[in-house]
């Protein structure tokens, strides 16, 4: 089994806490003023985002940086 890289881990936790707050990607992407397909490349890992743009999310998603990045808690 490949591990997965630090993009796909985030791209899951950024899709888990979006589906814990009922937020679709069109919703999250309006609120991080940023393009819906964008927000589904980074959640299947397809995209590098800028840490701009994960700062954009995570302020999106109510939670620190730190915290978006943080995929060592993650359930896989």
């Amino acid at each position: 089994m490949t591990s997965l890289s630090i993009n796909e881990k985030i791209g899951i936790k950024i899709r888990l806490l979006r589906t814990k707050l009922k937020l679709s990607q069109e919703k999250l992407a309006e609120l991080a003023d940023m393009n819906k397909n964008s927000i589904g490349a980074i959640e299947r890992g397809e995209s590098k985002p800028a840490i701009d743009t994960l700062e954009k999310i995570a302020n999106a998603l109510n939670i620190e940086l730190k915290e978006l990045v943080d995929v060592s808690k993650i359930d896989l």
